[in-house]
């Protein structure tokens, strides 16, 4: 079993995720792909000090380019999971708040 601090990876700030968490209370962040909605739910409850209402998590696929200064090498970017933690009315993640 992994500790709390493994599930959740990073944050993931887009212009769709900057609308969820000021208009919908939602958080996005890239978790573990073994994790479950239960384990990342009391991950953000434990860490950010929040009461969690929901969690939707989806699996991101493994996406290839041309990189752009070589036309024959071919990038490959690795699948990843992904988690949308719905928050209860009032509660807030403070390190989201300064990113617009």
């Amino acid at each position: 079993m992994t500790s709390i601090y493994d599930v959740l990876h990073r944050p993931i700030l887009t212009e769709k995720s900057s609308h969820q968490y000021m208009k919908l209370n939602q958080y996005v962040f890239e978790v573990d792909l073994d994790a479950s909605k239960r384990v990342i739910k009391e991950a953000v409850e434990t860490l950010f000090d929040v009461q969690v209402e929901k969690v939707n998590t989806m699996i991101m696929p493994a996406k290839r380019s041309l990189n752009a200064q070589n036309r024959r090498v071919i990038l490959r970017r690795s699948m990843y999971k992904k988690a949308i933690v719905t928050l209860a009315p009032g509660d807030s993640i403070p390190a989201f708040e300064g990113v617009r």
